[in-house]
């Protein structure tokens, strides 16, 4: 079957059901952002967000690329996070997982390059972008005393956790599991990271972030564990916790009194607040410069938001897709496509006109 093409990055394409599954996802995004939303409301701020849909497509083939250009290899992060998947649904192997996916419509290598292409784009944006953009404490200060009627909490702790499941454990594997949550649990407590232990080896879908679970007000979390957490100082952790689905370590991060935090409590907030509105402008920046590297091309009738001038809307024929593959050209030839490509520009060709990145990708 030959599938409709809507743009070409480079060697790569983006196809009708790639445009199609990010129309789906952005609608369920929406209907999560504003639950309470009459239908006009939604359909308002639908269009809205549509208008950027092929623009972030495009945005994540670039960085995507530009992450195996570099050289970068996510293959670990990619089944660490492929076996919490499994874990959390309880599969036994990897065969029950695939099995389980086909029946979604979803085969796992698609799975997998999803997951690879966000982790190449992550750590793109964090090495060409973020590692560039420096905070100092006057431009903290200055944030704080400008906005500090926002730092105005309940008492509140922050968490990390540490988890192993039992969920469909026989249960003659619970001692088992409950002395290996002990085990580690001796290793933090000899001095060990917490946040490193958590990546390796938590099996909490928590993992991936060392194990940072957020904050919490009094009243959010069981009373059991809330207890524990709120009698603990910064850096101490819980004893091991028996929970209806595994055992859990708590570490509290933080702990906040009630009424204007003060400012070295809340300064690793700013300095994240103040490196997100930085990163943005920078980023678009950056993606502006590798679309000008890029041979792109996109089918009329659609828009990338983000174009830049000499990047053509050309009618790709269906019949190129098998073209489409993995066969790289060396960047002397994609410059000499995009330079031929070029000489007949499409009159329709818009500006760059970006603005935002996007919650669970490179840009908004």
């Amino acid at each position: 079957m030959i599938e409709e093409i809507v743009a070409r990055v480079n060697n790569e394409i983006i196809t009708m059901t790639d445009y199609r599954g990010a129309e789906s996802t952005l609608e369920e995004e929406t209907r999560q952002d504003c639950p309470g939303c009459t239908a006009d409301k939604f359909q308002e701020m639908l269009m809205t967000r549509r208008v950027n849909l092929l623009r972030d497509l495009i945005d994540q083939s670039l960085l995507a690329q530009k992450g195996k250009d570099l050289g970068l290899n996510v293959e670990a992060d990619v089944i660490k996070r492929v076996d919490q998947l499994r874990q959390q649904y309880g599969w036994k192997d990897m065969e029950e997982m695939e099995a389980q996916l086909r029946a979604q419509g979803i085969s796992i290598e698609d799975y997998k390059n999803t997951l690879r292409n966000g982790f190449l784009t992550q750590e793109v944006i964090r090495r060409e972008v973020g590692s560039h953009i420096q905070i100092t404490h006057e431009e903290e200060e200055k944030y704080y005393h400008e906005h500090e009627k926002e730092f105005n909490r309940a008492e509140h702790v922050v968490l990390r956790e540490f988890f192993l499941s039992t969920e469909k454990k026989p249960e003659s594997d619970i001692p088992a599991i409950e002395e290996k949550a002990k085990g580690y649990l001796a290793r933090i407590r000899r001095g060990d990271s917490f946040e490193e232990l958590a990546k390796r080896y938590s099996e909490g879908s928590t993992a991936k972030d060392g194990g940072f679970l957020g904050s919490f007000e009094r009243g959010q979390l069981s009373k059991e564990i809330e207890d524990r957490v709120f009698a603990l100082k910064k850096g101490e952790v819980t004893d091991v916790i028996r929970t209806k689905t595994g055992f859990l370590i708590l570490e509290l991060l933080q702990r906040y009194d009630a009424g204007i935090q003060p400012l070295d409590k809340v300064r690793n907030e700013i300095e994240n607040r103040l490196v997100y509105e930085r990163t943005q402008p920078e980023l678009r920046k950056y993606l502006a410069t590798l679309r000008e590297e890029s041979y792109l091309i996109v089918k009329p009738g659609y828009t990338d938001s983000a174009a830049v001038a000499g990047n053509p809307i050309v009618e790709v024929d269906p019949a190129a897709a098998p073209a489409a593959k993995s066969d790289k050209k060396s960047k002397k030839d994609k410059k000499n496509s995009a330079a031929s490509a070029a000489a007949k520009p499409d009159p329709n060709a818009k500006p760059n006109t970006a603005t935002k990145p996007a919650g669970g990708g490179p840009s908004q």
